[in-house]
């Protein structure tokens, strides 16, 4: 009987020990995890404040007229003791106004980007309907939204942000923002980035001509320009002077719908990573953007129209 006891209360005790062990591991693995949930919440927020201190600096020296674009390409690369940041430099008149583009520019523009026709004609109408007054409108589509949910009524007004896009009849985030592509014709195939409509229109845009160094391919497509022009033009730019530009046109008239400088807003985007003890960069990337204003003859000097604290 004394054994019996003897065995029973080894075992409990062997099954209690097994048990806070398993609670042992469990708050090991639950701490871990906290502890590295806190260390990428320190990092995002370093790189946050390494982004914004590089769109800073990047105002301060377009302000004082250095150049934008470093090695000939279109981006400024800031190596920090902390840290790399990666600034691309993009006016907003390189991009279609959306709310003054007329539908047919819209369309080419939209067929440029889904290759469907029948896709950019849907979300051409969308997008007159969103922008046209309640009033003059002729495509109704207000059941439309009024179905979703949550459900809620288009503007019927110029858009305010260029965002609202997302909310149009028939976009989808791929083609707003988008995506990336298998290409096949290398070797090994890689995945290459697919710009969508956010790189091509703007609400402080142009109609008609737009900056050489920041419009985009489905821009330049949309408006007639062949495959060859189109990487003669990426891979010339960027153009730093006037003179430079008109050497590379040599008079051709297809490039009357593009043109060289003469912009006062610019989208400022910057992805920070920080650096590891190693010397090696973080996977963490961090984007931060700001529209920005310039206007020299007024104080203060520039204004921010928009910032995007996830750029």
């Amino acid at each position: 009987m004394t054994t019996n006891k003897k065995g029973g209360a080894l075992l409990a005790v062997l099954w209690l020990s097994a048990a806070l062990a398993a609670i042992a591991f469990s708050l090991a693995g639950t701490v871990k995890g906290e502890t590295e949930r806190t260390s990428t919440a320190v990092d995002d927020v370093r790189s946050y404040y390494l982004a914004t201190g590089a769109i800073d600096r990047t105002i301060l020296r377009m302000q004082w007229g250095h150049p934008w674009f470093t090695a000939n390409q279109p981006f400024i690369d800031y190596d920090f003791p902390t840290g790399h940041v990666h600034v691309e430099i993009i006016p907003e008149a390189a991009k279609l106004n959306i709310n003054q583009a007329p539908p047919d520019q819209i369309f080419h523009l939209l067929t440029a980007i889904t290759r469907d026709e029948g896709s950019a004609q849907e979300i051409t109408q969308a997008i007159l309907d969103w922008r046209t007054p309640a009033a003059a409108r002729t495509n109704v589509l207000d059941a439309y939204y009024l179905g979703l949910n949550p459900s809620f009524l288009p503007r019927h007004a110029s858009l305010e942000q260029i965002e609202e896009l997302v909310a149009v009849k028939g976009m989808t985030p791929d083609l707003f923002y988008g995506t990336y592509t298998r290409d096949a014709s290398v070797s090994p195939p890689q995945l290459v980035q697919r710009g969508g409509l956010r790189d091509c229109v703007s609400v402080f845009g142009a109609v008609g001509v737009y900056d050489v160094n920041g419009v985009a391919p489905a821009l330049m497509q949309s408006i007639g320009f062949p495959p060859d022009m189109i990487q003669g033009v990426l891979a010339n730019r960027p153009f730093t002077t006037a003179a430079q530009y008109s050497a590379f046109t040599q008079g051709n008239p297809s490039f009357t719908r593009l043109r060289f400088g003469g912009n006062s807003i610019f989208t400022i985007r910057a992805t920070a990573r920080l650096k590891l003890p190693n010397g090696t960069l973080n996977d963490l990337r961090r984007t931060a953007a700001s529209v920005v204003k310039f206007q020299p003859a007024k104080d203060p000097s520039y204004v921010v129209l928009r910032w995007y604290d996830r750029g």
